[in-house]
């Protein structure tokens, strides 16, 4: 019995020798990883700061104009055209810039045989001419009423001949400058009644523009003032002579659309070298006040049928304001209500 328990005693030693040297492992295995750092705060950032391109109401002058490119042509025109009947091109006399006098030639038709025709008529009547001198001598009054018949016939078919063969010639009206000719070679046809020619007088010029159907063309009246820039940076002032509502009646389609769209100013006077179709930048003022609160259009806004601003206030707060407008300029625009001078305008 004492041998069993001497047995006991030692294997429970070495049961508690062998669990103390693996805790000590254990430990020593600890001790060799290396220590988990702790994790690092984000750093603070400061919110950015927000920035606004602003700008100060204001009180100043402005204008509402419209603006176009015009052109000097004639007051006084004449549209050539064949009124005895159309034909076939023989030549063609002038070309755009030509200076004519009336009763130039400018086309010319073929008249086939027309001439020789013509000659022929002339000697029928001269003929008929001697037949009824004859009758008169004789003193037979059937004769002479035969005679006369036919001295008158002969006379009717060669004035009718004369008259076709000077209609196939087309002649100036009036003294000017050709500022249109159609294209045409020989052998073209034309018409009766076909603009063929446009003869101008270049004495008496007017600037024509055209306002591409602006709707604020209908604030522009006769006497309206407008500015003229010319090449070479020559500032010259003219009035408006000319609306498309003043225009006067036309049958003519193309006349009545054309006037349709253009304003005329007359100048005070021209520049040291103009001449049909001289070309200028055309400004006219339709409205201008003076002392008036402006900001630039691109503050105002509008949303859901409102018409504000945003205003910069301290603190860097923004407040929209109502507001209502007066002249709108091509980069400005009136604050009639709403705003003062001072207050700062964010801009988009």
């Amino acid at each position: 019995m004492v041998s069993l328990s001497f047995r006991a005693k030692r294997k429970s030693k070495i049961v508690v020798l062998t669990a103390a040297m693996a805790a000590a492992l254990s430990l020593a295995g600890c001790s060799l990883l290396p220590a988990e750092e702790a994790p690092l705060k984000p750093p603070l950032v400061k919110p950015p700061q927000e920035n606004y391109r602003t700008v100060e109401v204001v009180k100043g002058r402005i204008t509402q104009e419209i603006r176009g490119n015009g052109t000097l042509e004639s007051f006084f025109t004449d549209t050539v055209q064949f009124k005895a009947g159309g034909g076939v091109v023989k030549e063609v006399l002038v070309k755009a810039g030509d200076i004519v006098k009336n009763g130039d030639p400018l086309i010319r038709l073929d008249t086939g045989n027309m001439d020789i025709e013509l000659k022929q008529m002339e000697l029928n009547l001269v003929r008929s001419g001697q037949a009824l001198k004859s009758a008169k001598d004789a003193g037979d009054k059937d004769e002479i009423r035969v005679a006369q018949l036919q001295y008158d016939i002969d006379k009717l078919r060669h004035e009718r001949l004369a008259e076709a063969l000077t209609g196939k010639l087309l002649t100036a009206e009036m003294d000017g400058q050709v500022t249109y000719v159609a294209e045409l070679k020989e052998g073209d046809a034309v018409r009766e009644f076909e603009t063929l020619v446009v003869v101008a007088d270049p004495g008496k010029l007017r600037i024509a523009f055209q306002t591409d159907g602006s709707p604020d063309v209908s604030l522009v009246n006769v006497g309206s003032k407008a500015e003229l820039m010319f090449t070479g940076n020559v500032l010259l002032e003219g009035k408006v002579t000319q609306t498309p509502s003043s225009a006067p009646y036309s049958d003519d389609p193309i006349t009545k659309d054309r006037n349709a769209k253009m304003v005329f100013v007359e100048l005070e006077k021209l520049p040291d070298d103009a001449e049909i179709g001289t070309r200028a930048d055309v400004k006219v003022l339709l409205q201008e006040r003076s002392d008036v609160i402006i900001i630039p259009r691109s503050g105002l806004r509008s949303y859901l049928g409102r018409t504000f601003v945003r205003i910069l206030e301290e603190g860097d707060k923004i407040r929209e304001v109502d507001v209502e407008t007066g002249i709108k300029g091509s980069t400005d625009i009136e604050i009639t209500k709403g705003l003062e001078e001072g207050m700062l305008i964010v801009l988009p």
